[in-house]
């Protein structure tokens, strides 16, 4: 379980790859799958960056994207129609966790998304707030912002939201920075009941030799890396938030999940469950059979 939720399975899917419809999201469902987690989801839906905008090495040891948060707007999302469909797909009548993740642009945008969930929150089992994104252009990334971070955090506890709230946080490649992060989320424990380690590593990139130019066509070829390169690094930031967190923050952990070792590598580490991303896109919700 996380936050008091009780999965079917310590494995799920992250937010990203074949989570932005009900017809993909059924499919999680209907898999082995222990919940189901939505596209990070805007205000209003948008397109994201031009293409290409995906990229998998030739040995298949690394992935880059950079979407730009592509999806079909929050309404969608937290509809009742969406979440039925989802939810036909899990198997003998059973019922899955739906959790919603949602990235807006600004505060305002993610407390209008919060407001709307809260209304329908018992359809809902938590909500996952992205403050990790590396590839809107023109935007920071959130979590690396700690001044920024804590207003953040201090405005949503004020509204007293009723829905479970987890974080989904970008890697920390410096002790220090994870540490600082940590710390506040301390503060604001009675509201962030859980933690997703980690987002894409930003800042990546691929060119190809033939074209000589980068394989990713927007934010000049920058993207963020996924898959298994990056397993190690976020082995490093579930174990050490798991041991700078209050015991009551669960940790979930995501990055470079492939086989059942790496999901137990993470439980080693300290995570209560782990999300599976990369390997998800590549090979479909038959991952989470395997």
């Amino acid at each position: 379980s996380i936050a008091g939720i009780i999965l079917g399975t310590c494995v799920y899917n992250a937010s990203g790859p074949r989570t932005g419809s009900s017809a993909a999201l059924a499919k999680i469902a209907e898999s082995a799958a222990g919940a189901i987690l939505t596209k990070s989801a805007t205000l209003v839906s948008q397109t994201g960056n031009p293409q290409p905008r995906t990229w998998h090495s030739p040995d298949d040891k690394a992935s880059m994207n950079s979407e730009g948060l592509p999806n079909s707007g929050i309404d969608y999302y937290i509809d009742e129609t969406t979440i039925s469909e989802t939810l036909e797909g899990c198997p003998n009548g059973s019922r899955k966790p739906y959790m919603v993740s949602i990235s807006g642009k600004t505060l305002d945008d993610n407390l209008e998304m919060m407001d709307r969930i809260s209304k329908v929150e018992d359809k809902i089992a938590c909500v996952e707030l992205n403050l990790a994104c590396p590839n809107v252009i023109g935007k920071p990334i959130i979590a690396y912002d700690f001044e920024q971070m804590r207003t953040i955090l201090k405005t949503i506890k004020a509204k007293k939201y009723p829905f479970v709230l987890g974080l989904k946080l970008p890697p920390y490649l410096d002790s220090k920075n994870l540490q600082e992060a940590a710390s506040i989320i301390n503060e604001y424990s009675s509201m962030v009941r859980y933690v997703v380690c980690i987002n894409t590593i930003g800042n990546a990139l691929a060119v190809d030799d033939v074209s000589e130019a980068p394989f990713i066509a927007s934010n000049n070829g920058l993207a963020g890396l996924s898959g298994s390169a990056v397993k190690y690094t976020a082995l490093a930031n579930v174990r050490q938030m798991r041991q700078q967190l209050k015991q009551d923050i669960d940790v979930v952990g995501v990055g470079g999940i492939e086989t059942g070792a790496d999901v137990f590598n993470m439980l080693l580490c300290g995570a209560s469950a782990v999300q599976v991303g990369t390997c998800h896109w590549k090979e479909g919700p038959k991952c989470f059979d395997r």
